[in-house]
């Protein structure tokens, strides 16, 4: 008891909290398009986390093989998986809108095995790392900090303002909503509903480039690397109750937290193991999420 109580008061311990706390803020962001697609579209994309790995090695190859520098690598980078969104929304998703929700996760699900051959057959199967490290904050003599995760926290929250300022104050943003919510009346409105879910998809397709941006700075790019994050995704948007961004947004820090906290405790796959408990124990006396929208 008395070791518990001096690892939960330990400076290393103030580090985890910090570092979940970061961690969360990238989760935030995978979390968020996804959230957006559902919302509007009614449909789970199973390859979301894929045309993240597309934007991924879309960087890494304008940066490292064209000697693009990295700043309009990111921003190309972010342009093609808005336009993959668009794409797969056009091309895809448009034909399962009123299909039942096995026969929609089959069809995206083949478009997760699809993305993930096609980086193969690019790309092969090797880990490709981009080089670049910005180093450590040193807040103290025993807390560091990644700049890496900082900056991607640091965007992440920029991009969530920006969002909500967007989907509150403009009139895009104000149909959006509203077709969430009810998407018999928007019709009868007069809306196009078919304009609307392209643009919805191609800025959840544009939120998945830039976590990608943000993701490609830490992580190898291999065509698996959608396997990593695709799964935590949607456990987070599920937990936070599928369609409501700011259940996702804070369900994220929470999932991000038990991993951290798991980890400094024992081992990170035991952090692991207990978010996904957290997560088990849930559905059990909250399916609809911690913070599922009211119907």
């Amino acid at each position: 008891m008395a070791e518990f109580s001096e690892a939960l008061f330990s400076i290393f311990f103030i580090e985890t909290l910090l570092n979940g706390l970061l961690l969360g803020g990238i989760l935030a962001l995978l979390s968020l398009g996804l959230n957006l697609i559902f919302g509007v579209i009614d449909v789970v994309w199973i390859c979301y986390a894929e045309i993240i790995m597309v934007g991924m090695y879309l960087i890494f190859w304008l940066n490292t093989d064209i000697g693009l520098h990295i700043i309009p690598s990111m921003t190309l980078g972010i342009l093609f998986a808005g336009i993959v969104g668009w794409a797969t929304h056009k091309i895809v998703i448009s034909k399962l809108i009123n299909a039942a929700p096995i026969n929609q996760l089959i069809a995206t699900g083949g478009l997760l095995f699809f993305f993930q051959g096609a980086a193969m057959i690019v790309f092969g199967i090797e880990f490709r790392n981009m080089g670049i490290s910005l180093g450590s904050l040193a807040l103290s003599e025993d807390i560091y900090l990644s700049w890496t995760r900082l900056l991607s926290f640091g965007i992440s929250g920029i991009i969530v303002i920006i969002l909500y300022v967007f989907l509150s104050r403009s009139y895009l943003g104000a149909a959006i909503r509203a077709i969430s919510q009810d998407r018999e009346i928007m019709t009868l409105m007069g809306v196009d509903t078919k304009k609307l879910y392209l643009m919805t998809s191609a800025i959840g397709g544009g939120l998945a480039g830039l976590a990608g941006c943000l993701l490609v700075l830490q992580y190898d790019v291999h065509p698996f690397i959608g396997l990593s994050f695709g799964p935590i995704t949607f456990i987070i948007c599920v937990m936070g109750g599928l369609g409501n961004m700011v259940g996702g947004f804070i369900a994220a820090f929470i999932f991000a937290e038990l991993i951290t906290i798991g980890g400094y405790f024992a081992e990170i796959e035991w952090g692991y193991v207990l978010a996904f408990v957290f997560f088990i124990a849930m559905m059990f006396l909250k399916p609809e999420g911690l913070f599922a929208r009211k119907s």
